[in-house]
Formats: structure tokens, C-alpha cells, sequence
């Protein structure tokens, strides 16, 4: 079967606030469509947090800085920003299963690229490999986004948004689990004094030690990497021999300038991106460095730094299960409570928890840090649907503004890194503790805009 796919009628005009005469969640002509699509989102989600920890793990193995090892953040969410804008209109030219093809097809050549990456023993080439990786996540998530949104009445676009991603942190949590019990912890022991100290030998065996522990190290990154390029594959042989709706009419011409000018035009739109990016960058700093402020923890209470970091990784699953159970929960909600609202209410916990990570200390901060998640676990789906309400068929380009967000992923972890390398107490705080002012910063953005968004989304 080819890869046409069969039009139908658009229940939703794509987000436009027009009155649906169905209360439907998920109108059963879409149901094995949305069922394909949300497959997608746990692939996204394991590439995401199987990658959040190798920020510490290729510090470590080619002896960098936190913030030289936050190139991995730059490079995975780089793709996002470059290739959303491209990929939006590639997806309004053609259509959303074109898109989620496409987004694969990137997806699964960036993963096998691991391999030359690890063969040459070069950073350079793992970063080219993340990048193209996740020049195929910006495809899929500006197609199935919207895709979601677009499968059914308007007044559950946004709960069916977070029902489809509530299964994002299902592949989050594998992806963790892969990296704490396949990469963390099969790494080799070596410290990072130790491995500091061979390198500064400078003798024909400490080089030969030192390049055979690093060829080990970058086998065990590369393994997983394969192993998912190949399951993506599968999926896209799946999703290309599967007919496919068409919830809008093919475009015959781009009109990017009005476009453009009606989505600059829309307050609500405007301010969604920023909040977007404010959140991605909140999540990152929050998965990424909890690896770095619990093995801070974990050290001062008697642990190695090995078992410290898998320690760590430790609690960034629990984490996720915490996402994960609270985004269940924040659907069912939804059904009751405003959008906006919930969001505004949700950023404020995320305030607090992160303001007792900074100043609690032990195991304490480390409880509060996971507990953030909790908060966090609404807030991107949400954002998304309120953002792109009464978009019309601009919510196809649209998308790719909130995709594009995503780079807030690349610039705050660095900034926060460089704080982390300072290195030097604030006021009794840990460099690593006072660094986290930067997620809080990020939610009370988040908290503004649930707040001043109550007026589009209606209860």
C-alpha cells in the first residue's frame, strides 16, 4: 500500500472555537489513527531521558566541564529549533503522516550514527548523531501534536492532547531505566580523578589504559542507541503500509507571511511560546542536574561517586514515575478544572518544591527535587492546546513555534552548568543548590501565563 492517505472530514477545523455536536474524546473513526500516533510518543520520550544523563556520562568519559558536556543538551534540542519551521510546512504542503514518516526516517539515522560516532571515539560525531536524531523528533512532534489536537471536537483538544501524551513518560521511564542499568552503571569505575590522573600521566600505558577505558565507555553509550534505531524502523514500516486520516485539506500553497503575521498577532499564541520554552528549559535542568545535586548528596553522606550517581539516576526514575502518575491524574482533572488554571496552580507547587531544593539540605533537597516532577507533569500539553486554541489552519504552523520553544532545553541547562562550574559557596549554598533559582525563575514565567490564559480556555 502506498503512503496516500484517505481524507476525511476535519471534526475539529482545526482548533477553532466552534461548537462541536459531539462530546467525544476520541470520535472512533480516529481511534486506531490516535492509537498509531500516541505510539510515537513514548519513542520521543525514551530518546529525551535516555540522553538527559549522558550530559554527566560524557563529562566523565572524555574528562569535560559540566557545561562542555551540556553541548549533548545543545545539540539534542538544537535539531528542534532548527527543523521545526521547515518541518511545519513540509506537513502543511503534504500531511501529518508525511510528517511522522519523515520524523522516523531522521529519527532512526541519527540513533545508528552512534555507531561511527563510537568507532571514531569522537564527540564531534555523537553530537552530528544527536542532532540529526533530533531533527526527526521535531518532525514527529510538530506532526502528531497537532495530529492529536485535530482528531476530534475542539472542547477536548487540549485533555486529548494530554491523554496521547501521558504516554510519553512511559518511554521516559524506559529510557531512564536503560541509561541508569546500561550506561551508568556499566561504565567503567574509573573516577574522575582517576581517569584525570591518567590522562595527566602522559606514559605509553596510561594512554593505552585511559583510551581502552574510553572505547568501553562509548561501546556501552552506543549499544541502546542501536538497539532503539531499530525498533523505530519497525515503527515506521508500520505507520507507512497504515491508511491514515487527513483531518484538513491538503494545501495547495503555503501563505507564510499571513501565516506568520496572524500568529505574531495572537497574545495568547505569543506568550504560549515563551512559556513553552521557559517550561522545556525547567524540565531539562530539572532531569539533567539532579544527576550532579545528588551526587553531591549521596558523596557527603559516605557513598563512592559511582554508586552516588547511579544513587542519583535512582531518583530521577522515581522521578518519572511521579510524571507519569501525575499526568493521569492532571487529565481527569481537566475534565473538572480550567486549563489555565490548573496550569497556574501547578507552576506555583513548582515554586515551592524548588525552593526547598535550594534550601533544604541531605536527603531532604533530594525528596523535594523529585517532587517537582509532579508539578511539571501537565504543563507542556497544556501550554500546547491553550496556545494553539482558535488557531484555525494555522495551528499546523503554530506548532512549530511551540516546537521550536524547545530549545529553551539548550541555553538554560548550559546557563545553569556554567553556575554548577563555578564551583564556590553562595551565601552557604552550593554552587550546585544556588543553580536551581534557575528553574524557579522558569515556573513563575509558567505560573503568569496559566494566570493570564484563563480568558481563552473557558471552564
Amino acid at each position: 500500500m502506498t503512503g496516500q492517505t484517505l481524507k476525511v472530514e476535519d471534526d475539529s477545523s482545526m482548533l477553532k472555537d466552534t461548537p462541536s455536536t459531539s462530546p467525544e474524546l476520541i470520535p472512533k473513526k480516529y481511534l486506531i489513527s490516535f492509537i498509531l500516533v500516541t505510539l510515537c510518543f513514548p519513542l520521543w520520550g525514551f530518546a529525551n531521558d535516555i540522553t538527559n544523563p549522558l550530559v554527566k556520562a560524557f563529562s566523565k568519559v572524555l574528562q569535560m566541564s559540566a557545561a562542555e558536556g551540556t553541548w549533548v543538551q545543545v545539540a539534542f534540542y538544537g535539531g528542534y529549533g532548527v527543523m521545526a519551521i521547515p518541518a511545519a510546512i513540509f506537513i502543511k504542503k503534504f500531511s501529518y503522516k508525511a510528517g511522522l514518516m519523515t520524523g522516523l526516517a531522521f529519527y532512526a539515522l541519527g540513533a545508528l550514527l552512534f555507531l561511527p560516532a563510537a568507532g571514531a571515539q569522537s564527540f564531534t560525531y555523537f553530537l552530528i548523531a544527536f542532532f540529526v536524531m533530533t531533527c526527526g523528533l521535531s518532525f514527529l512532534e510538530t506532526s502528531a501534536n497537532p495530529y492529536v489536537l485535530s482528531m476530534g471536537p475542539a472542547a477536548t483538544a487540549t485533555q486529548r492532547l494530554n491523554l496521547a501524551q501521558a504516554f510519553n513518560p512511559v518511554g521516559s521511564l524506559l529510557g531512564m531505566f536503560v541509561a541508569t542499568q546500561f550506561i551508568i552503571q556499566k561504565l567503567n569505575p574509573a573516577s574522575d580523578a582517576e581517569r584525570r590522573e591518567l590522562a595527566a600521566d602522559g606514559s605509553q600505558q596510561a594512554i593505552e589504559q585511559l583510551s581502552a577505558i574510553t572505547a568501553n565507555d562509548l561501546e556501552v553509550i552506543r549499544d541502546p542507541y542501536l538497539a532503539i534505531g531499530v525498533v523505530v524502523l519497525f515503527v515506521l514500516a508500520v505507520i507507512a503500509f497504515k491508511t491514515m486520516p487527513r483531518t484538513g485539506a491538503k494545501s495547495e500553497g503555503v501563505d507564510l507571511t499571513g501565516t506568520f503575521k496572524r500568529l505574531i498577532a495572537n497574545q495568547n499564541y505569543r506568550e504560549g511560546v515563551i512559556a513553552q520554552m521557559f517550561y522545556v528549559g525547567a524540565q531539562i535542568m530539572c532531569w539533567t542536574f539532579i544527576i550532579h545535586y545528588g551526587t553531591e548528596v549521596f558523596m557527603e553522606l559516605g557513598m563512592t561517586e559511582q554508586a552516588a550517581e547511579a544513587k542519583s539516576q535512582t531518583f530521577n526514575i522515581y522521578a518519572m514515575v511521579i510524571f507519569c502518575l501525575s499526568r493521569f491524574i492532571c487529565t481527569f482533572l481537566l475534565k473538572y478544572v480550567n486549563p489555565g488554571k490548573l496550569l497556574m496552580l501547578l507552576s506555583a507547587g513548582g515554586m515551592c518544591f524548588t525552593a526547598a531544593t535550594i534550601f533544604l539540605d541531605g536527603i531532604m533537597g533530594m525528596y523535594t527535587l523529585v517532587g517537582i516532577s509532579a508539578c511539571m507533569s501537565l504543563m507542556f500539553p497544556t501550554i500546547y492546546g491553550i496556545a494553539l486554541t482558535g488557531t484555525g489552519e494555522d495551528a499546523k504552523l503554530g506548532a512549530a513555534g511551540l516546537i521550536m520553544a524547545i530549545v529553551g532545553g539548550t541555553f538554560l541547562p548550559m546557563a545553569q552548568a556554567t553556575i554548577i562550574d563555578m564551583n564556590v559557596v553562595f551565601d552557604s549554598f552550593s554552587a550546585t543548590k544556588a543553580s536551581f533559582v534557575l528553574p524557579f525563575i522558569c515556573f513563575v514565567v509558567i505560573a503568569l501565563y496559566g494566570k493570564r490564559s484563563q480568558q481563552h480556555i473557558p471552564s
